[in-house]
Formats: structure tokens, C-alpha cells, sequence
């Protein structure tokens, strides 16, 4: 099944997807991004710097400063015209070639998430909800992977960090995608680094294995509870997770269904109101972080 980790052989390697250096907007140099994730008890993170003409159109080459025990994505935050509201799109590519061409000057949004997706990136359209990003938008954009569900900085400079608005109404028109929570750091005056990440189920550390299982949606998402399992178990969906005081399970439009306490653990709901299109997990704490699985596509359940 698509966009479900939890049946993967691997390990969870957690991740920063969104990141900004001296290469472009951010404050610190590349190096000095990476080791501060490094530092924090991340596996591994991509500095994706803005690809403008202004800022040289750097696809930041981070593979010199990858351990043995560390590594990273090399990716970028594309832009191009085309939004509705006359703003700017926001795309974070990871996987990109280190050589990947400048963009042209009327190369719109969705043609360069196309040309990053033609390379072999995982494309995620970053925080809708701070620049404006609609669903008729959203339509118009064949060449994405994720929606950035979770965006720390913009969490806490304007309230607009939660993208699930515009990822609930996609997937209850059809689209299929997986979500990410990032950070979207660029170190400087606000609370923008570790407060969203991703954990990946991959079989190593390499970052081939990494992206192929970003591609297949194979991570889930989080500002800090653990979800340990999530199971189909005849009709019932069966979420384990570390201690919270609710697990929700969300689907098409109102269609929902909760369990709340102190010190849950586990969560049992039926998937009969949810066979019909999607379901997606939310597991909150006790000082209201939040994790959050990818949709899951039911009618995949006999594709494995």
C-alpha cells in the first residue's frame, strides 16, 4: 500500500526536508545547517536553498559533510509564477542533480516541479496556507509527490503553517499524495528549526534508499509524538503510539472518529465510514504536538 511504512522492512531514520543556508536567505553556511541537525539527533537533512537567479540558482552541494552516521538530500525550494493570487509558488525538490539547469524566465511553477520530477526529485508544494495556495492552484500542478502539512517557521511567524486545509480537500476530490512536516529554517529570529520532521522507513541510510521511499510515501509526519504501528486488522484500523491524550482518524469531508484519555497508547477505530476513499491518523500529546500519518488509500489495500 502506498504511503504506508509501517509493514516496510527498515528502520525510521528521521529528517528535515526544508532548510535554508547562506546559499541563499538562510544565516549559517551549509555546513553549520547540517551539523545542527546532526547535533539535534537527526539522521539526516537536505538544505534547500532558494533556486533564483539572484541567489545563482545553488542546488547546495551538502555530500561533502555526510558521516557514517549522517547524511543528506540535495534539493532545492523552486519558484515560478502561476498561483491565482499573482503570488509566487513555493516547491521543495529533494533528490535534484547537483547540475540541474537554470530555470528560464517564463518557466511557471508547474513546469519546473515537471522538470524537477522528470529528475528524480520528490516534489512537495511547501506551506499552501502562508502564500495562498488554493485548490483550483492545486490543479493545476500535475508534478508533485507531498503537501507540506506542517511548516515550523511559518507556524510561528504568521499562524499559517498547517497545510492540511488544502491536502483534506485534494484528497477528498481524489488526488493521492503523501504530507511532510518541515522546518523550513533559516536560523535566524524565529523559531524555525526542529519543531517539524519526517521518519522515514528505509533499509539504510543511503540516500538512494531514502528518496525511493520518500517517492513510494513510505514516512510518517510529526512535531513530536511517535506513531509506533498503524494496522488493518479485518474492519478495524488499530494505531499504536506513544503517550497521548487523543488519536484521531480523519476521512472525506466531516467523515471522522476519535478516541481521547491520559496516557493512550493505542486506538482501535472502525474503517466502515472510511472505506470509500481515504483515512489519516493524528496522534496528539499532552502539550498538543502532533503527528500525523499520510492519507491511506484503502482501495490499495490488496495492492501491498
Amino acid at each position: 500500500m502506498l504511503n504506508f511504512p509501517f509493514d516496510q522492512p527498515g528502520t525510521f531514520f528521521r529528517g528535515n526536508l526544508h532548510a535554508h543556508s547562506t546559499n541563499s536567505d538562510g544565516s549559517l553556511p551549509p555546513a553549520e545547517v547540517v551539523a545542527a541537525y546532526q547535533a539535534q539527533g537527526y539522521d539526516f537533512c537536505a538544505v534547500t536553498d532558494h533556486y533564483m537567479e539572484r541567489f545563482g540558482f545553488p542546488v547546495t552541494d551538502t555530500r561533502p559533510f555526510r558521516t557514517g552516521n549522517f547524511t543528506t538530500l540535495l534539493g532545492a525550494e523552486l519558484h515560478g509564477q502561476g498561483l491565482g493570487n499573482g503570488g509566487l509558488w513555493h516547491i521543495v525538490a529533494v533528490g535534484l542533480p547537483v547540475d540541474f539547469a537554470p530555470q528560464t524566465p517564463d518557466e511557471n511553477g508547474p513546469e519546473i516541479a515537471a522538470r524537477a520530477h522528470a529528475a528524480g526529485a520528490f516534489v512537495a508544494i511547501a506551506h499552501p496556507a502562508w502564500n495562498g495556495v488554493t485548490q483550483a492552484d492545486a490543479n493545476t500542478i500535475a508534478d508533485y509527490d507531498a503537501i507540506e502539512i506542517h511548516n515550523e517557521g511559518h507556524t510561528n511567524d504568521s499562524d499559517r503553517g498547517n497545510g492540511w486545509m488544502l491536502a483534506d480537500m485534494l484528497a477528498t476530490s481524489g488526488s493521492r499524495f503523501s504530507t511532510i512536516a518541515s522546518d523550513d529554517a533559516h536560523f535566524k529570529e524565529r523559531p524555525d528549526r526542529f519543531g517539524g520532521w519526517i521518519n522515514v522507513k528505509a533499509e539504510s541510510l543511503d540516500p538512494a534508499a531514502l528518496l525511493a521511499a520518500l517517492k513510494q510515501g513510505r514516512y510518517y509526519a510529526s512535531t513530536g509524538p511517535s506513531i509506533h504501528n498503524v494496522a488493518f486488522r479485518g474492519e478495524q484500523l488499530v494505531v499504536e503510539c506513544s503517550e497521548a491524550s487523543a488519536v484521531m482518524l480523519g476521512g472525506r469531508g466531516s467523515t471522522c472518529r476519535y478516541v481521547r484519555g491520559d496516557g493512550l497508547t493505542r486506538a482501535e477505530f472502525p474503517l466502515g465510514p472510511f472505506a470509500d476513499a481515504f483515512c489519516r491518523v493524528t496522534v496528539i500529546d499532552e502539550r498538543g504536538k502532533k503527528a500525523w500519518t499520510n492519507p491511506l488509500w484503502l482501495d490499495e489495500l490488496s495492492v501491498g
